[in-house]
């Protein structure tokens, strides 16, 4: 059964939208609403992501709201260092961070993190030497790594692995 509906939710979903989008429950509609409904949830199942065990839940609640403080912390200071570019150049760089994290949803994670929070921006991931960030405003980045680290890495460490 699995392997004609790997998801089972989406099949359900898919037929329901193929349908709607048609505005008719013609025989012909149903027929082509099932065949994508069994068809395109199979064909993208190897694209399915590996299944997680999530732990630590309040690991998860401080980490949205320390991302949540970021973007608002980082929206503003993005503001006001390009309000002040005229007077003063950015202090933009590269900044090469080694990661500890090997789990591919929890890397997942950290680029979506990163790539939310305005200012930094993901630019090259090597595997075992970590990845490289182009940061807005950067004055020391040892303290940036340290903090980085702290802040994004350790909890994703703690909630996937």
């Amino acid at each position: 059964m699995k392997r004609v509906f790997p998801a089972p939710l989406v099949s359900v979903s898919l037929f329901a939208m193929w349908l709607v989008l048609q505005g008719s429950l013609a025989a012909g509609d149903l027929l082509l609403a099932a065949a994508c409904a069994i068809a395109i949830p199979v064909a993208c199942a190897p694209l399915r992501p590996l299944p997680v065990r999530i732990r630590h839940p309040i690991v998860i609640a401080r980490l949205i709201l320390v991302v949540g403080y970021d973007v608002l912390r980082s929206n503003l200071a993005v503001a006001f260092g390009v309000l002040r570019s005229p007077w003063r150049a950015p202090r933009s760089a590269f900044v090469r961070i080694p990661l500890d994290i090997t789990d591919p949803n929890a890397l997942a994670s950290l680029c979506m993190i990163t790539t939310v929070i305005p200012g930094t921006v993901w630019t090259e991931y090597v595997d075992g030497h970590g990845l490289l960030l182009h940061v807005f405003e950067v004055d020391d980045p040892a303290s940036f790594i340290a903090e980085f680290k702290a802040r994004y890495e350790r909890p994703l460490q703690e909630i996937f692995e």
